[in-house]
């Protein structure tokens, strides 16, 4: 098979997406300032009911929101077991605790019964992420966190609703996170923001994104020419095995931004707060305008996978139903890791970062993180026995029939 099924080699990067990048690429006066940031702010602020802030990257929008708030140092955030570890260090970063919640296992996301056992009189605020697209339980949290006084933060990183839904998602939190990277709901390979519906709290971002560091034009001019890259050079690559060495050739001579740097797996990130580039904007406006197509496309796979595995007698979270637009499908079985490396042999790659670890991605320093080994079981459970599959907009129906296939022949 010479076309590889993956999760990370340009999810999002079709003919619509390169030829998007590349006029914006031939545009060098836009890359930094430019229309398309007013444009996307007033598409979003439509979209969610708020007031919008854009930053360079989803884990600096976040940040930016703990300091609009003033999180003082000591207060606690609520996050769960099984996130990535962006998520602790903007916390870190803002100079508050990271509290790690259980998970439940139906949906991989927060529970209001796990959170409750996780309020302190420090606690400040929780961040509900809806796992994979998954809907997190938005109504008990908000429930739960009036009732203590605290801020409730929807993660929409990995789902952004349509028209059709999920209507549950992005309606309820005190502030919305939105993240516009490579892999997620929708891409401007890079880029970030936060919705929030306090004008007290809006007016802290406003000052904050105007105040913060605009990328330089040759770093935007790596970000837009990472889709032609991975079409015509990476993934042609990867059926031998040289995508790697290829990339870091690349990020050797600073042509390729890794998602993350060396500072943050070890558990730092810089206070230092970024704009987001303009030419970043078109690209996520350009996504935002493909959402339904692109929600559909998912829809479509999900439910794919979600019937074949029915009909097969798959191990199935109760959580997943066929409408759901999932930014991956989530599969549990024993010996994940062996049947990936076995899947790998295919060039089928499903190794996305979040399997073997709590704290995503596994190369990350857990200790650094301040999440304790075996307080969250469930959690702990999931990312060892996790097997994800691809949806996203790239991925065919015809790769999922493959790998259904594949998948089927290995767990019998």
């Amino acid at each position: 098979m010479f076309s590889p099924i993956h999760h990370s080699f340009g999810p999002h990067v079709d003919a619509s997406f390169v030829k998007k990048a590349f006029a914006l690429a031939c545009n060098p006066g836009t890359y930094v300032r430019g229309t398309s940031i007013e444009k996307l702010r007033q598409t979003l602020s439509k979209k969610f009911r708020g007031e919008v802030g854009l930053f360079s990257s989803g884990r600096e929008a976040l940040l930016g929101y703990l300091k609009a708030i003033h999180l003082r140092p000591g207060e606690e955030v609520i996050v769960q077991g099984y996130t990535c570890v962006v998520v602790p260090n903007a916390i870190h970063a803002a100079g508050g605790v990271p509290i790690y919640a259980d998970i439940d296992q139906d949906t991989l996301n927060l529970s209001a019964t796990s959170v409750a056992l996780c309020i302190t009189p420090r606690t400040r605020a929780v961040i509900c992420q809806h796992t994979f697209g998954i809907p997190s339980d938005t109504k008990g949290l908000r429930a739960l966190c009036d009732e203590h006084r605290i801020l409730l933060i929807e993660d929409c990183a990995h789902i952004i609703p349509d028209d059709t839904g999920p209507t549950e998602i992005g309606r309820l939190g005190d502030a919305i996170l939105l993240s516009f990277g490579r892999d997620k709901a929708i891409s401007g390979i890079t880029g970030g923001s936060i919705i929030t519906r306090d004008p007290e709290v809006s007016l802290e971002i406003s000052i904050l994104e105007s105040n913060a560091v605009e990328r330089s034009w040759g770093n935007v001019f790596t970000l837009l020419t990472y889709a032609p890259r991975m079409v015509y050079i990476v993934r042609p690559l990867i059926w031998c095995g040289l995508q790697k060495p290829i990339l870091a050739l690349l990020n050797v001579f600073g042509l390729f931004s890794p998602i993350l740097t060396e500072e943050e797996r070890e558990g730092h990130m810089s206070p230092l707060l970024h704009r987001l580039p303009n030419a970043c904007a078109a690209l996520t406006l350009h996504s935002l305008s493909r959402v339904q197509s692109i929600n559909d496309h998912r829809r479509m796979l999900t439910k794919f996978f979600l019937e074949y595995g029915k009909e097969k007698k798959w191990p199935l979270l109760p959580g997943i139903h066929s409408d759901m637009p999932l930014q991956k499908f989530p599969l549990f079985v024993s010996g994940a890791k062996e049947k990936r490396a076995l899947l790998k042999k295919d060039n089928i790659h499903l190794d996305d970062g979040w399997t073997g670890c709590v704290v995503c991605p596994d190369t990350v320093d857990i200790t650094e993180t301040g999440y304790e080994s075996g307080s969250d079981p469930a959690a702990e459970k999931a990312c060892m026995a996790i097997l994800s599959l691809p949806t996203h907009p790239t991925m065919t129906i015809k790769q999922a029939k493959v790998l259904a296939e594949r998948i089927d022949e290995l767990l019998k």
